[in-house]
């Protein structure tokens, strides 16, 4: 049996729980903005259908009372560490997916915890008495369906689905929950019928794969109760990104140069902070009509230095045909790998000459940021990009 482990409203919950008074209010976290998003809503918010990634001046029309609190990423890491650290004394093998979320694989731990769903209990028990935070757990015999059983009672929820169960399960589940259906898909499945994942099953697997693509396969064998991923302890990130919602919408050529200037910092201290090196840099522009495009360029040779970052970031950018404003930018980096693991040298002698000096000025201003924190220091060129509001809320994430 797999256990998907899902915290309920984190940093809401954590901000609520260091705050008395924001106790059974409304809360999201979010900058405090009309430009910006809602990070989390608290469950007092969500009555109203307030929701994550919706915008803060349409929450705030949504609920009059509503309180906006600025995010502590630091408070919130430090409470994902124990929160693993709970799920790692009941079993060996835990998959964190992201801050607030896990997957626990249960076998063999039945002796020493008894079953299940004792396990559930027992988790839940130690996290809310350590941390005073509630979580919804889901319990089914494959990851998939361990994860939609985890939202199915929340908040405070556990959901054993048992195997005898799970065709059941599987056959009835809207097919709009299952994980990469999006509207695209969505539109094929209207047309041809398809409402819940049994539905999947009158069809043949040559028509999905043409109608779908790569997600036919993988429909077609979770509609028959198949799920071959395992729970990965040794799970890396796939990406680091960092974006900003923007105070008002821009097109000129300088400030948005300043904004992805910025990012790269921000996902290069990142990087290096985590002792990895990266192989492809993407941008990401969201225009004032809320569409948006993402574009990416694999390097020759792994870098971290923010400056190499930012480099690709610009490139990437000027070959974007910009006809309408900006309104949100963002830089990541995928492909990542340990710093200590062999990689590609420049062939020419001065790449190589510039990304060591630029690495080790990286080093010096990470040291004095991890010392002093927040902005202590920065590029002058920055300086009055921030003076002037140029730039709202920062988002930045990363992926399991």
């Amino acid at each position: 049996m797999i256990l998907h482990i899902d915290m309920d409203a984190f940093f809401a919950a954590v901000e609520q729980r260091d705050n008395p008074a924001l106790r059974h209010r409304p809360v999201i976290v979010a900058g405090n903005s009309k430009r910006s998003v809602v990070s989390t809503a608290s469950y007092e918010a969500r009555k109203f259908g307030i929701r994550s990634a919706m915008p803060v001046y349409a929450a705030k029309q949504r609920c009059a009372d509503l309180i906006v609190v600025p995010g502590n990423m630091k408070k919130y890491r430090s409470d994902s560490k124990k929160i693993m650290a709970i799920l790692s004394g009941f079993s060996p093998l835990v998959e964190q997916v992201s801050i607030d979320e896990a997957f626990v694989d249960l076998a063999g731990c039945e002796r020493l915890f008894g079953s299940p769903e004792d396990m559930g209990r027992a988790i839940k028990k130690k996290i809310e008495a350590g941390l005073s935070l509630t979580s919804s757990i889901g319990i089914a015999p494959i990851k998939f369906l361990a994860k939609i059983a985890s939202d199915m009672n929340k908040p405070d929820g556990l959901t054993l689905i048992t195997p005898a169960e799970a065709p059941r399960v599987l056959a009835e589940l809207p097919i709009q929950k299952v994980p990469g259906v999006g509207q695209a898909a969505m539109k094929q499945m209207n047309i041809l019928k398809i409402r819940s994942l049994g539905d999947i099953k009158k069809f043949s697997l040559p028509l999905l794969t043409q109608k779908f693509g790569k997600m036919g396969p993988h429909l077609f064998e979770l509609s028959n109760g198949i799920d071959a991923s395992m729970v990965e302890t040794g799970h890396t990130r796939k990406s680091i990104s960092s974006e900003t919602t923007l105070s008002k919408d821009v097109s000129d050529f300088e400030t948005l140069k300043g904004i992805l200037l910025d990012r790269a910092q921000t996902v290069g201290r990142d990087l290096r902070a985590k002792h990895l090196v990266c192989e492809t840099v993407f941008i990401k522009l969201k225009f004032s009509d809320f569409t948006q495009v993402t574009r990416s360029r694999t390097l020759d040779t792994a870098v971290s230095s923010s400056a190499a970052i930012f480099k690709e970031a610009l490139a990437l950018y000027r070959k974007i045909e910009l006809k309408k404003k900006i309104r949100l930018a963002g830089v990541g980096v995928t492909s990542l790998k340990d710093k200590d693991r062999p990689i590609q040298m420049f062939l020419l002698g001065e790449e190589k000459k510039t990304e060591t000096q630029w690495a080790s000025v990286d080093k010096a201003v990470d040291s004095i940021m991890e010392k002093f924190g927040g902005n202590i220091i920065q590029k002058a060129s920055l300086k009055e990009l921030f003076d002037e509001g140029g730039c709202d809320g920062k988002e930045d994430s990363d992926q399991g």
